[in-house]
């Protein structure tokens, strides 16, 4: 049996990364930012790939270090293992220890850890304090305006999970909600 192909079109090779770095320009005050990360009160930070095979390693490499100047040790594991180096791939407390160990001695101001694809992460204040996904969702919503891409075209509702229920939960305000369970949208209580 024979088989023969007739392509019709060109396949377009594209950087997914600058694509990203693109998207994100128009979401984020990259000056400002930079001047955060660069600047003579720099705000040391430390994020942690955790060796994801997927995406994370080449994204988090240029938008923070390319782009907005951090200091390459700022992260860490980008080099995708099949393994995960050997580590739970899940960024939490209990399978990444690593991150909150080198946080709580108090040089970084700022720590993350990320899954392979990005869809997972994990914040850390100064001195390892834990921010659970509730607190970061309820701190970008006290903070939309300081968000180029919010300032510029609004807010138009909040994504709830089983990690955000609660901040959306005892929210007073009115607000849009996207109930991912039940895949409806829903007012905020």
């Amino acid at each position: 049996m024979t088989f023969s192909f007739v392509f019709l079109s060109l396949v377009e090779m594209v950087d997914p990364v600058d694509i990203y770095l693109n998207l994100l320009l128009t979401v984020f005050d990259f000056h400002a930012i930079k001047s955060l990360l660069t600047g003579p009160s720099q705000l040391k930070i430390r994020v942690d790939v955790m060796h994801g095979v997927l995406v994370m390693g080449p994204y988090v490499r240029k938008v923070l270090c390319d782009e907005l100047g951090a200091p390459a040790n700022s992260a860490i594991n980008c080099v995708p293992l099949e393994d995960f180096g050997g580590q739970h791939p899940d960024p939490n407390l209990t399978y990444s220890t690593t991150l909150p160990e080198a946080m709580k001695e108090g040089e970084y101001g700022f720590g993350a850890a990320f899954d392979a694809d990005g869809d997972r992460c994990m914040i850390l204040g100064q001195n390892g304090f834990f921010v659970s996904p509730s607190d970061s969702l309820a701190i970008i919503a006290a903070n939309l305006s300081c968000i180029l891409y919010f300032r510029q075209m609004g807010i138009h509702g909040f994504g709830r999970s089983m990690p955000t229920s609660t901040t959306l939960d005892r929210r007073q305000k009115y607000c849009p909600l996207y109930d991912g369970a039940s895949e409806q949208f829903c007012l905020c209580k």
